[in-house]
């Protein structure tokens, strides 16, 4: 796993399409429970180098029930992105994840992991590509209907502070599946 992630932290296979120096984040132990496949790293994260260093990690740590140490204890939590470096900034927020990163890295990475027990897939990116037979018409949907894809896999929505009113228009998010996520991953811990 070592080496792997050596390889992947100094992949430059999409540094043509960015503006910035690639800067591929990655954290993952063999022996992780829980595997958390995002979407690509921020502005931010691209910065320190330190996955989900921003405030949707600690909405995500808040949803898991977990603190910083346990989220980063790497024997705990992998966290994997579909794209591995910060795609850039686009009209509307961070561009899409490099569709290159997830094909040549991820078949690898699985096939790594000696213990996970349970795959958060956030975001609509993981989802479609590690659910193409499950994904519905929308992520509300899809993430509404996450008792199909467990115990393998766990669906949820970014939880990017962008998605305020998402939150606000799904109350059943917070109210049903965040104390069902944490209990599970309680559990697997």
């Amino acid at each position: 796993m070592k080496a792997l992630l050596k390889e992947i932290e100094s992949c430059t296979v999409c540094s043509s399409f960015f503006l910035h120096n690639p800067r591929p984040v990655v954290k993952a132990g063999a022996d992780a429970k829980v595997l958390i496949i995002g979407q690509a790293p921020g502005r931010k994260v691209h910065e320190t180098g330190v996955p989900w260093d921003d405030p949707s990690g600690r909405n995500l740590r808040k949803w898991l029930g977990v603190s910083e140490d346990t989220f980063y204890d790497e024997n705990k939590f992998a966290l994997v992105p579909m794209g591995f470096c910060f795609p850039g900034t686009g009209k509307s927020g961070d561009l899409p994840p490099r569709p290159e990163c997830a094909p040549l890295w991820h078949p690898r990475l699985m096939s790594s992991f000696n213990s996970v027990k349970l795959t958060l897939l956030v975001g609509q990116y993981a989802q479609r590509y590690y659910l193409p037979k499950e994904i519905k018409t929308t992520l509300t949907e899809t993430v509404r209907t996450y008792k199909d894809c467990i115990p393998s896999y766990f669906p949820l929505p970014h939880p990017s502070p962008r998605n305020n009113m998402w939150m606000k228009r799904n109350p059943w998010f917070q109210e049903q599946l965040v104390p069902e996520l944490k209990h599970i991953v309680k559990r697997i811990l």
